[in-house]
């Protein structure tokens, strides 16, 4: 499914509406270059979770955790375990645990992932500020998430 996003504010508002639907263990993927929308899709779902906190990306820290909110998210970049590590994150952990984990450039840990996620592919376009999203529900459960998130 391709959803267009017309500026940040759509991205974000886009985050905020999926937060509610979310339980814990629930896991997302976030693909995309650079500047895509990644963090500011993180941004609006932290804000639907009820987390206060400003969201940065996790580039040097590779995993962020967020509380007070709802729920924890546990926002993970893990392009630097481009040549591997992942196992030795304990990711599973977060995965099976009491939050939400959004994990930026999951290729490289493709192996770490659970079974049921929902991939998120952020891309720009011509206009500066406009970007598409392919969302991919992978599993029974994110499917009817995906549902009711974009057409209830």
């Amino acid at each position: 499914m391709k959803i267009a996003l017309a500026n940040r504010e759509a991205t974000m508002a886009l985050g905020r509406r999926l937060a509610p639907l979310l339980q814990a263990g629930d896991v997302l993927v976030l693909n995309g270059d650079l500047g895509a929308g990644k963090t500011t899709f993180t941004k609006g779902l932290a804000a639907g979770l009820g987390i206060q906190q400003m969201i940065k990306s996790p580039t040097f820290t590779i995993i962020r955790e967020y509380q007070g909110g709802r729920l924890p998210l546990y926002h993970m970049d893990v392009y630097r375990l481009e040549a591997g590590g992942g196992q030795d994150l304990g990711l599973e952990e977060y995965f099976d645990g009491d939050g939400i984990s959004v994990v930026e450039w999951a290729q490289f840990v493709a192996d770490e992932l659970p079974t049921e996620y929902l991939s998120l592919t952020f891309t720009r376009t011509a206009t500066e500020n406009e970007r598409r999203l392919m969302v991919v529900p992978h599993g029974t459960r994110l499917t009817h998430v995906v549902e009711e998130w974009l057409h209830g």
